[in-house]
């Protein structure tokens, strides 16, 4: 299979069997939702480069979904009033990140439980999960997609969504430290800007999973299941 190492391709043909199992595997999608994505001027949060991959990501959900994976939508939702965050401890992003991109209008919305930035841009399939008590960075605190995933008898996570040198970086080193083998699918993330996503592709690729591109891991998910006789192996086009 083709994966990439440090921004360059590579093709591995053992060693990884444990990591390409569709039986053991389930996509975690973060934050996906209006909050980042709505092309309004108040957009609370926005990250434009991943509006791109709303479509993408959809098809290969659907495809997944087809051979049998599943798919958790992962998205953060703070608490009215803003006691989880900015009447609270506010985030470290809130101050670091308009040091770099200019004050944010309407960030104190980004979130909120309620209100339409939270809603998820991505489809959601009536099998689909979710969670929704992501506060921070990770898709693991404070929320209970590890229970989630354990009870899944899941040991593989394939990672989409943004942003890739936050909280995809996050959610790979994460799921690393918890002992899950961590995919994740170039194509199907946006960082900040083109540098620091090959970045954090790269530091994923040296010290806690692979880096594919989606197509390569569908086609192979679908020799697997073909392998096994299953009646949903054939992957849609």
């Amino acid at each position: 299979m083709q994966i990439h190492v440090y921004g360059k391709e590579r093709t591995v043909t053992d060693g990884f069997d444990d990591y390409l199992d569709p039986a053991r595997t389930a996509i975690v999608s973060i934050d996906m939702h209006r909050g980042h994505l709505d092309p309004s001027p108040d957009c609370p949060c926005p990250a434009p480069r991943a509006r791109e991959i709303v479509a993408p990501i959809d098809a290969f959900h659907e495809r997944a979904r087809a051979l049998g994976v599943p798919v958790i939508h992962v998205r953060t939702v703070l608490r009215r009033g803003g006691v989880d965050d900015v009447k609270g401890i506010p985030s470290a992003w809130r101050r670091t990140f308009p040091l770099y991109v200019g004050a944010i209008p309407n960030s104190d919305a980004h979130a909120i439980e309620g209100s339409h930035w939270t809603e998820l841009m991505t489809h959601v399939g009536p099998e689909d999960l979710l969670v929704e008590t992501k506060k921070r960075l990770s898709v693991f605190y404070p929320t209970d997609l590890d229970f989630l995933l354990r009870n899944l008898k899941v040991e593989t996570v394939v990672l989409n969504g943004g942003f890739t040198d936050c909280c995809v970086l996050n959610a790979a080193f994460d799921a690393s430290n918890r002992n899950y083998h961590v995919v994740v699918a170039r194509d199907l993330v946006r960082g900040t800007d083109d540098a620091l996503e090959g970045a954090a592709l790269a530091m994923v690729s040296l010290h806690l999973g692979l880096v594919v591109d989606s197509a390569a891991l569908l086609a192979e998910w679908g020799t697997r299941v073909s392998g096994r006789g299953s009646p949903s192996a054939s992957v849609p086009a």
